[in-house]
Order: C-alpha cells, then structure tokens, then sequence
C-alpha cells in the first residue's frame, strides 16, 4: 500500500508506519542495514516539503517483536494497543488475514485485538519509545491491505486510485536493497506489484490502483463519490 501511504500523506494525514520486527535474521540484511532501508522507504513516500510544506513525513516506530517468532499475546496486544493510543489513529490497516506467513497472521490478529483494546479504559497501554502515552481511542476503521504469502487472487472491498504514485512506491520497494534487489529471486516481486496496480486501476477506470478489504461498511456522502 506504498501508494496510498504516499497520496494519504500528501493529503494532509498523519501517517506513522509501525515496524512489528526488523525482518532479520536474512541472508543479505542485518539490524543496521534493514533499519537504514526502512527509514530510506519512508523518506521516499514522504511529501515533498517545497510541494507540501504543510504535509508531515510519514514517521515510523519499531517494536521490535521476534521476526519469525511473533506471537498472538495479550502482552503484544497490549504493545499495539500502545501504539494506537499515542498515535490517536482514527484509521488501522494491517496485512490481509488470509496468509501463508505466520508473523503476517500473528500480526493480524494483533492489530484487530488491539482496535479494540486501545478503547478500554483503567488499563495502561505501553507507549512505544520515542512517543507519549495517549489516551485510550477506538479507530473507527481498519481496513486490510494485500501482502500475502499465498498465490491469491484480491477481493478487494474497494480501490484506491493511486495514479502518479506508483514509481515512489516501487522506489521506496527497492530501498529495501537487501530483501528485494540484491536476492535475485525477490526481485519478481517489482513487476506482480506493478501488475496488480495496472489491473486493480483498469478496474475502475484508472491508471493503478490499490485494493483493500473491509469487515465494515464503507458508506459514502453521494453517488458522487463513485470513481470509475
């Protein structure tokens, strides 16, 4: 969803990534390195400050969970909760629930637990470090992006045009030089992610488009909101 995080950014939106690991051990990375390309990604889907000198920077926080070891607990719950808090996030995305990756899962389930414990009140939620404690907000949405690890076809519940975005998004993919460029296997992954963006966009009428599922009704102000 790099797209979108660019043009939510550029509209003005407090974005803020959230790092549930730092994806090592990996043939090619290790902590530094991995945390350097993360930091790159998110400078690059940045607005441009002579452009948008009123946007803020998409900002990151690392929690710093076992990559490959993450864990469904009420203590990562609690983490994530945390992290809902200090942000004030009125809306959540979080990787699709049906996926071959087991952190991807653990993830998921995480963050949909943790919607709704941010909400609780008389129980402190830890504040990630770098952030203030906030208080207890349920989001009012979350929605699903798409980055499994099974060979599945989207349903998305809507598309988002994310036209003039595409070359910062595959740009801020490559800034993850040690999982995506120099492993030559993974480097497939650029072109099914331009693919996807070229056939969700012709579904409704766009250059490229990024798809998104919801367990809620997304209602609309008019028949006029309808792109396509």
């Amino acid at each position: 969803m790099g797209g979108a995080i660019a043009k939510l950014a550029e509209q003005g939106h407090d974005v803020l990534l959230v790092d549930v690991t730092n994806g090592e051990p990996t043939p090619y990375g290790d902590p530094v390195t991995r945390a350097a390309e993360a930091k790159k990604a998110a400078e690059i889907l940045s607005p441009d400050p002579a452009k948008f000198p009123d946007a803020k920077p998409v900002q990151r926080v690392l929690l710093g969970m076992p990559n490959r070891f993450v864990e469904h607990t009420i203590a990562a719950r609690h983490v994530m909760a945390g992290v809902i808090r200090a942000h004030q996030a009125s809306i959540v995305f979080t990787p699709f629930f049906e996926d071959a990756h087991p952190d991807h899962r653990a993830v998921t389930r995480i963050v949909e637990d943790a919607r709704f414990d941010a909400k609780l009140t008389g129980i402190d939620m830890p504040a990630p470090e770098g952030m203030a404690a906030g208080e207890p907000i349920y989001p009012k949405w979350l929605f699903y992006y798409y980055a499994t690890h099974l060979r599945w076809v989207a349903n998305p519940s809507f598309i988002l045009d994310v036209t003039g975005y595409v070359e910062r998004k595959i740009e801020s993919i490559r800034a993850y030089h040690t999982q995506f460029v120099l492993p030559e296997k993974n480097r497939k992954v650029i072109d099914w992610v331009e693919a996807s963006g070229t056939y969700l966009g012709s579904r409704i009428g766009v250059g490229a488009g990024e798809g998104f599922f919801t367990k809620e009704p997304v209602g609309l102000d008019g028949i006029e909101s309808l792109v396509g």
